[in-house]
């Protein structure tokens, strides 16, 4: 049996079914060219009879896109098989994802069918997507709800009529990792044709197993996996490409590989969050915002000594520049000291005791430690504290048919300079007009918006973080006005570049 296993990605079509996640025909462009980037074997461009800008989409992605198979969804249906095909005129390499229910419930209730019926039509699609592909790959929706014999049934006669790929869908989410596992091995020890085709997994997170029950798949024979970027999709989700490619690439006893640039993860991560609008969880594994951050003193310490201590992953790997030690009241005295060394300060022993004492009391008292927390609890005098750029004015002039522009008035170090810019919405304005004045180069790597309360008179919490000469640096700010809070928040990570 082959070793390599082939990443099928559905963020296009599956993923782009989750409500308010729609993208046009630009930024599916734009996502299919970082999935060819990220290296997936097929794209799942869309599902071409549904719309007319699903179509559009697929065509355009066939001109741009000539590495990977770009596939086109449909039913068991003739006309959605025609539409499919003429979608993916242009394509280089293209591959036909037709299919049916096979459960009891799409049997009897959404077909109203017979399973010798269902078993027919099935055939029968894949023998007519073959007439105008060589690449046919039949999905038996609700396999992970449908018996096993039957199931080895519907699949023989896929293979037989011409599938090269069989896609085993968990479309609900129903299974647990044995019983989806004991699924595919029991087609591979079943079904005598079964050499003739790839077995594909297709799992739903309904009950926060589709990672596990496509590993699982793995382990039994299935050498395609299909997933999306940040596990996005319908209801609770589909598996996460990330979630699957890491594990196989962590673990050393795995019996697949795959041809996955791991270091483009996160940028594409961020790519799908963004145009999705699709905030990835901070405890998201592999691309959260907080899968390689320690805040526990022991955690720290371990990995302040030794990385593998507390990571299996070394944050480079997806494209994460390095692990983030977090100061907290649970943090230990090796985190104070490794961050107050960033800072410039060796302390002696004695010293670390004392600021270390000092920093507990003021991390009960605060969530955030900041730089300048840091500042004062070694005692660092008050002038050399302040802030070197400090907001003294801002206004700006925003809506449906202006320009948004922004008008800043800095103190810099002492100094007052003024600058007004335009932008794509107020913020990005006031951002650009604070670039023009203090003459660095600096890249907006994060922007975050998070209120306090709920109502129209909310506090905004930002969080930005920035990129000078290779270091990172946050701010943060709160504001009843979400603009002013911005703004703030980009001169407080400003003033910490020294």
């Amino acid at each position: 049996m082959s070793d390599k296993l082939y990443i099928f990605d559905t963020t296009l079509r599956d993923g782009e079914q989750v409500p308010g996640c729609q993208l046009n025909t630009l930024e599916k462009i734009e996502v299919a060219k970082a999935l060819d980037e990220l290296g997936v074997d097929i794209i799942e461009a869309g599902f071409p009879i549904s719309s007319p800008g699903d179509f559009n989409s697929i065509v355009e992605i066939s001109k741009v896109i000539t590495r990977p198979i770009i596939c086109a969804l449909t039913r068991a249906m003739e006309k959605d098989i025609d539409v499919a095909a003429d979608a993916l005129h242009f394509a280089r390499n293209k591959r036909i994802h037709t299919g049916i229910g096979t459960s009891w419930y799409h049997i009897n209730h959404k077909f109203n069918s017979t399973q010798d019926d269902i078993l027919q039509r099935a055939a029968a699609c894949v023998k007519y997507a073959r007439k105008y592909v060589e690449d046919v790959e039949f999905y038996a929706e609700d396999a992970g709800r449908t018996e096993n014999e039957y199931l080895a049934r519907v699949v023989e006669a896929a293979i037989a009529a011409g599938a090269t790929v069989v896609n085993i869908p968990d479309t609900t989410g129903y299974c647990t990792p044995d019983e989806y596992g004991g699924k595919i091995r029991f087609l591979m020890e079943n079904v005598k044709n079964i050499h003739k085709a790839v077995i594909s997994t297709h799992c739903h997170n309904d009950l926060g197993m589709a990672t596990a029950n496509t590993m699982s798949a793995i382990l039994n024979g299935a050498r395609q996996a299909e997933a999306t970027i940040n596990g996005i999709g319908e209801r609770a989700g589909n598996t996460a490409l990330e979630e699957v490619v890491m594990a196989i690439k962590s673990r050393k006893d795995m019996p697949v590989r795959t041809d996955i640039n791991t270091q483009r993860i996160y940028r594409t991560s961020r790519l799908v969050s963004t145009l999705m609008r699709m905030p990835v969880q901070p405890n998201k594994a592999v691309v959260g915002r907080n899968a390689f951050a320690h805040s526990s003193g022991i955690h720290q310490d371990g990995v302040l000594k030794n990385r593998e201590s507390y990571e299996i992953m070394d944050p480079a790997e997806v494209g994460i520049n390095e692990s983030s030690i977090v100061l907290t009241a649970r943090s230990g005295r090796h985190a104070l000291s490794h961050h107050l060394e960033r800072l410039g300060y060796k302390l002696s022993p004695e010293e670390l005791d004392d600021a270390y004492n000092k920093f507990l009391k003021l991390a009960d008292r605060k969530k955030d430690i900041s730089d300048e927390d840091l500042r004062v609890i070694v005692g660092v005098g008050q002038t050399e504290m302040k802030r070197r750029v400090k907001l003294k004015y801002l206004q700006v002039v925003c809506g449906k048919s202006s320009i948004p522009m922004a008008t800043v008035q800095l103190n810099i170090d002492g100094e007052i300079c003024t600058a007004t810019s335009s932008g794509s919405g107020p913020v990005d304005a006031s951002f650009n007009a604070i670039r023009q004045l203090i003459h660095r180069k600096v890249t907006l790597e994060e922007y975050l918006v998070q209120v306090v309360t709920r109502g129209s008179n909310d506090i905004g919490k930002v969080h930005v973080q920035v990129e000078n000469q290779g270091n990172t640096y946050y701010g943060f700010s709160a504001n009843t006005d979400v603009v002013t809070a911005s703004a703030e928040a980009f001169i407080d990570a400003i003033s910490k570049i020294v």
